[in-house]
């Protein structure tokens, strides 16, 4: 089946159709926006990371920005394995460094993965959730989920920058897959 400019092997269209997660699922216009600043920080604001801390970790992702659960904000929440859940709102990416490729895969594209080269480190500044400026450096992984949710705030999704060769399908399940 056709979705959106994707060819979805049957057994992947339910991951599609489902809607119980709260996640926006491709090829909703919505993951193709640019997402809006944070103006600033409210009740709304904090119920809304609540809301994508738990629409995360019940998706079994290690990130998830705001238009993946249907709100054009630039907020993104990250918790890849072994590391503390970090909440970034209005991200700006300040510098990039060396070079990392690495299997991505996206919860609002379930069940497609494929090798993404990225920056191995950079420079993020943003808000915590208390709204404090924020300064962080990261790498590896950190450094991954973090442009690959920054990517969604700017309207592009990882089969945009996915080196096409490497695309598969696989269930979501699988503890070498990471979806975010």
């Amino acid at each position: 089946m056709k979705i959106g400019d994707i060819i979805v092997p049957d057994d992947f269209v339910p991951l599609f159709e489902r809607t119980d997660d709260g996640i926006v699922k491709y090829p909703d216009p919505l993951l193709r926006k640019k997402a809006r600043p944070v103006p600033r920080m409210s009740p709304d604001i904090h119920e809304l990371i609540d809301y994508m801390v738990q629409a995360m970790r019940g998706a079994k992702g290690i990130g998830l920005a705001a238009p993946q659960v249907g709100v054009s904000l630039r907020i993104i929440v990250i918790e890849p394995e072994n590391q503390p859940l970090r909440v970034i709102i209005n991200p700006q990416i300040l510098e990039r460094a060396g070079e990392q490729v690495g299997l991505e895969g996206c919860l609002s594209i379930p069940g497609l993965y494929g090798d993404v080269k990225r920056p191995k480190y950079i420079t993020v500044r943003g808000l915590n959730r208390h709204g404090k400026p924020i300064r962080l450096q990261l790498e590896g992984m950190s450094a991954r989920v973090v442009l690959h949710e920054v990517d969604h705030l700017d309207g592009v999704l990882f089969i945009d920058r996915v080196n096409p060769e490497t695309l598969h399908w696989q269930m979501p399940e699988s503890d070498e897959e990471e979806e975010f």
